[in-house]
């Protein structure tokens, strides 16, 4: 038996919070066979023909396909809506959503209007505050270099802050209409649209649709409640089976040291796809995040430097014969990773006719190494540039884009599978979105991390880099996330070779990401390691256990 020389560390993560029989008990009656499934036929129907009901570029299509897709039903209808967008800023919006050119030049005439107008007296109408928050949500489409798009943004902050302050400062009226913006606005200002988890903000926004005492639809509430309840059975199903092969697994038992965090993991997965047709890939990714951060506690806080190099090297090498001198644990945590990796790449070939392993295997070696090189920052800060270069490999940039890329891209083109796995190229789109997921995350565990005696975060290396105060470097960082959205955007609009459907799932990880280390009001906690006292257990209380109350038709 060989010796576990381990690092000495006092710190233990908490337990995890859910439990697994009350997972396994859970029972939906809004699944696939259930009494609904004709009904949400009859409704999809009814909402398709709405396109029809209205003139193309109208004012009202657009706001029909932004209830639509706010409501969580777009997917079923992506060919109405690229028809319908082949006024004013929703249009903006909606068209840089999409992927269509739209130059910033619409804004300058808005900067212009607004700076000659009296502020207070825009704010007692209501029209001006519901094109300032479009106005707002729309300023997040910027590319990089768009300085009206910047000013637009920051004068928009500033109009809606202000007509929160008034709102508050009035009494209380039976206003419908100033109740649901008041709502819609302070929703905003926390997490913009283009920012949020898709999920959460179709739950929150079926619930202030509800509120409407004008405009609301009931059809596309309806539809819109036994969607998300149909979905949410097949979420269930899906967690379900990660809980049976975490507990089959039995690996925390052995790996006492590493976080426990199946269900965040899943929400993490839930929140780059959750469309029902994507299970499968769901799964793929909730069951490797979970070894992902095993792997990531046992370089941070738990393994020897040597035993480290070891394990690293097993990975390199990817041969179940080379683990002979690895600790027992280690041994354990290498086996888990292989047969989970060969299950993904044999179901990636089964399901898409790729042959990924040489895929996969490169991206789980890079993202050992990176951590590796971060075992090395306990006794050293990087620059902030120098940080973001490894961390957004071991925040698992390394190998979630090509697990996604294979899932999601129908017909791979050659350039792109050159791309996927050249971690060297500056303008990679996995890498803007994992800059996030690891910017987000430090803004969330900064304090956390130093008391576990985990390496810098982005957080500390600017600080020493720069001698800035914490509450600098944090707003920094904000906009450091700012920039990288910028690029993504960018993205979507320009020639990648990238297809839509790749981007658009690595922005939902960074979505994902957002909703994860979130709190209240805008601030930062640890929605994962901590996994309690954070947005994240009421996020995940609803998405995954409460379906949404229908009333009998």
């Amino acid at each position: 038996m060989v010796k576990e020389d381990k690092r000495s560390t006092s710190y233990v993560y908490l337990p995890s919070i859910w439990d697994h029989e009350f997972v396994q008990s859970l029972k939906s009656d809004y699944t696939i066979e259930s009494k609904y499934s004709r009904r949400v036929e009859e409704l999809k129907e009814c909402v398709r023909r709405m396109f029809f009901d209205h003139p193309l570029a109208s004012f009202d299509l657009l706001m029909l396909i932004n209830i639509i897709q706010r409501l969580g039903i777009g997917y079923h209808f992506d060919t109405e809506i690229k028809a319908a967008l082949c006024f004013g800023a929703l249009r903006f919006r909606l068209l840089r959503q999409h992927g269509y050119e739209v130059s910033q030049d619409f804004f300058k005439n808005f900067l212009e209007e607004t700076r000659s107008s009296p502020m207070k007296a825009r704010m007692g109408n209501y029209k001006d505050v519901e094109g300032n928050l479009s106005v707002y949500e729309a300023s997040f489409y910027a590319y990089p270099g768009e300085k009206i798009l910047r000013e637009v943004q920051e004068f928009s902050v500033n109009f809606l802050k202000e007509y929160i302050t008034m709102m508050e400062k009035e009494v209380e009226e039976d206003d419908n209409k100033k109740t649901i913006m008041k709502k819609m606005v302070s929703h905003a200002l926390v997490m913009p649209l283009h920012w949020s988890m898709p999920r959460v903000q179709t739950r929150w926004f079926i619930d202030v649709y509800e509120m409407m005492e004008e405009g609301m639809n009931p059809l596309l509430l309806e539809f819109a409640k036994l969607d998300f309840n149909m979905v949410q059975a097949i979420h269930q199903e899906d967690l379900k089976n990660i809980s049976r092969w975490w507990q089959e697994l039995n690996y925390l038992d052995i790996l006492k040291f590493s976080r426990d965090r199946w269900v965040e993991a899943f929400f993490c997965s839930v929140g780059s796809n959750y469309e029902p047709n994507m299970s499968g890939y769901r799964k793929h990714i909730a069951k490797l995040s979970c070894l992902l951060s095993t792997i990531d506690d046992m370089h941070d806080i738990y393994a020897s430097p040597d035993d480290i190099k070891r394990f690293d090297d097993a990975i390199e090498r990817w041969d179940v014969n080379t683990l002979e001198d690895l600790p027992y644990f280690m041994k354990v945590c290498f086996m888990a990773m292989f047969n989970l990796l060969n299950d993904i790449a044999y179901d990636i070939l089964k399901k898409h006719g790729f042959h990924a392993i040489s895929y996969l295997k490169k991206g789980i070696a890079i993202f050992c190494k990176a951590n590796l090189v971060e075992t090395n920052w306990h006794e050293y800060t990087p620059t902030l540039e120098e940080h973001l270069n490894n961390s957004w490999i071991s925040a698992g940039g390394g190998l979630l884009p090509p697990i996604t890329f294979f899932n999601v891209v129908k017909e791979p083109m050659k350039e792109a599978l050159e791309c996927i796995n050249n971690f060297s190229l500056p303008n990679h789109t996995g890498r803007y979105a994992f800059e996030v997921v690891r910017l987000t995350n430090d803004l969330g565990t900064s304090s956390d991390e130093l008391k576990r005696g985990a390496v810098p975060t982005s957080i500390q290396c600017y600080m020493h880099e720069t001698g800035v105060s914490e509450s600098a470097a944090r707003e920094h960082i904000k906009h450091v996330i700012n920039d990288k959205w910028e690029m993504m955007n960018n993205d979507k609009f320009s020639q990648s070779v990238y297809p839509d459907s790749f981007i658009d799932t690595m922005q939902n990880f960074a979505r994902a990401s957002h909703a994860l280390y979130q709190f209240d009001e805008g601030y930062y906690g640890d929605g994962y390691g901590v996994a309690s006292g954070s947005l994240t257990k009421g996020h995940i209380t609803s998405l995954f256990f409460e379906p949404i109350p229908v009333l009998p038709k």
